[in-house]
């Protein structure tokens, strides 16, 4: 059962001037359902704006062909992160969980390498160990099982002081004796160092360590080069479990906009913003192909490119480094065919190479993988009465990809030809019949673009040192002083519990 996390104290970061009687959101992505909540439970009325048919944003559940398929993230973390704003607008915690129907996954993942051996990463910190001990040795399981600990006390730093709380600029971060006690106990940790370093104190298995560092692939930065702070997303994935919504992940925005609408909340469905209206270095409303919303301020959760079109801004911007992307075919196999599958719901298959891998995908000029590492995303494990239909079973398949800023690649013509290719790598993997399964759709980095995304990937701006917490694009944009950002873009970052925390952060930046 998920604990519900505690109402954080109030900061002493900038706020939204002036009186706020009525906010429109722009996207009813996690995000921007999290902040419209945390504005009904201040009080304040609120509407938001979707150009879709459906709430969740980039968590969602599609019916293609009559299938149903998990379609963007679908791994779930920390549950607590989405009760909390319904609990906002009075809704128990519990009630909340009852409402989200979620199954806790044991294993969470399945991990099978080049070499034959597979490592089931159990729930359990005690399971998880005596599988680390049965299959990588003693010294290896008394290693995890410190390295357990010391990310229990990164994260129990990082996350009330610096993830959820909004800073106006770096030096926030010495401008209070809590704050500076926060950033020593980083340094005396070695959270500042590179995290394969920082792995390697405790783990020295390579297959192990990919385990507990992979989750670096989608901050955007090889695990030899990013900050060992990031350790802190294994601890949200691996070491506090993952858990999945009954009937598909599209039931959590379904869930979140539910609560809105009973709190006297506003959601207007394939109503896209066109612009933001200014005046006096103000935004006054929010217009959409129905008409004019007018405002007291304004939250986007849009990526930086479609945030700079609705605000007209045409001015310089700094450069962003952007994570990588990446290639998703969505298929149908015959289930009795799967079922002799190896793996799980969420199977990451590992090819030999893996500091090449990154090298290749991270590079600012990129390239295709040459030794891919797969993951399986299969909900029909968890769920078979919703991703099974006439016999034939869901199965998502992504690969990472260059954005197109490091490789602007034909993926129109591409795309079909490299999922045949890679599925083709799986069918060799043990996958049998894998090859004659059904395409429905294929997501790429040009289907992402096309969606306004940044440099064609769903995973938005790399967490780069220069690009995380202060120094990450600010949640607050210059030159509308009622304009508040979030989502992936903004602070704190990528991911399901960190664009949850981002809409939180957005309501702050309003509600006195």
């Amino acid at each position: 059962m998920s604990t519900p996390i505690a109402i954080p104290r109030p900061s002493r970061a900038r706020r939204v001037p002036g009186p706020v009687r009525h906010v429109v959101v722009v996207g009813a992505g996690l995000s921007g359902l999290a902040a419209a909540l945390h504005l009904r439970g201040a009080g304040i009325d609120v509407t938001v704006v979707e150009s879709a048919a459906t709430p969740g944003g980039r968590v969602r559940t599609e019916v293609i062909d009559g299938v149903p398929f998990d379609t963007g993230a679908s791994v779930l973390t920390m549950p607590a992160l989405i009760t909390r704003p319904m609990t906002a607008v009075g809704i128990d915690h519990d009630e909340a969980l009852r409402r989200l129907d979620l199954r806790p996954l044991d294993p969470t993942y399945h991990m099978r390498y080049a070499d034959g051996v597979e490592f089931a990463v159990r729930r359990g910190l005690d399971d998880r160990v005596a599988e680390i001990e049965r299959i990588f040795g003693a010294a290896e399981a008394d290693g995890y099982r410190r390295f357990d600990q010391w990310l229990h006390r990164l994260y129990d730093v990082e996350f009330d002081r610096f993830l959820d709380r909004n800073h106006d600029s770096v030096l926030d971060y010495v401008a209070s004796t809590e704050m500076r006690s926060g950033v020593k106990d980083l340094l005396t940790m070695g959270a500042v160092r590179r995290l394969t370093a920082a792995v390697d104190r405790f783990i020295h298995d390579e297959r192990l360590q990919r385990a507990v560092t992979f989750q670096a692939l989608y901050a955007g930065v090889p695990p030899s080069q990013a900050p060992a702070i990031y350790a802190v997303i294994a601890h949200m994935d691996v070491g506090l479990g993952v858990d999945y919504p009954i009937g598909g992940m599209g039931r959590v925005g379904a869930v979140m906009a539910e609560a809105l609408t009973e709190a006297g909340g506003r959601i207007h469905y394939h109503e896209p913003a066109t612009s933001v209206r200014l005046a006096g270095g103000r935004a006054v409303a929010v217009r959409t192909e129905a008409g004019e919303i007018a405002c007291d301020a304004v939250v986007l959760t849009t990526d930086t490119p479609v945030t700079r079109r609705l605000l007209g801004d045409s001015g310089r911007t700094r450069t962003v480094r952007h994570s990588p992307s990446a290639v998703v075919a969505h298929v149908t196999v015959d289930a009795d065919i799967a079922a002799g599958w190896p793996g799980g719901h969420h199977t990451i298959d590992f090819g030999a190479a893996w500091t090449s891998t990154f090298r290749e995908l991270t590079a600012r000029r990129g390239r295709l993988m040459s030794d891919p590492s797969i993951l399986m995303n299969r909900p029909a494990v968890t769920d078979p009465d919703h991703f099974v239909t006439d016999g034939a079973e869901s199965v998502s398949v992504l690969a990472p990809c260059p954005n197109l800023d490091s490789a602007d690649l034909a993926w129109n013509d591409i795309a079909a030809p490299y999922v045949a290719e890679y599925l083709g790598v799986l069918e060799e993997r043990g996958y049998k019949g894998i090859t004659d399964a059904r395409v429905h759709r294929i997501d790429h980095p040009g289907t992402w673009a096309a969606d306004g995304m940044s440099a064609g990937t769903p995973f938005a701006a790399a967490h780069t040192l220069g690009q995380t917490g202060p120094l990450r694009t600010p949640n607050l944009w210059r030159g509308a002083e009622n304009v508040v950002l979030a989502g992936s873009s903004t602070v704190p970052g990528v991911g399901i519990p960190p664009v949850l925390i981002s809409g939180r952060l957005a309501a702050d930046r309003i509600t006195a």
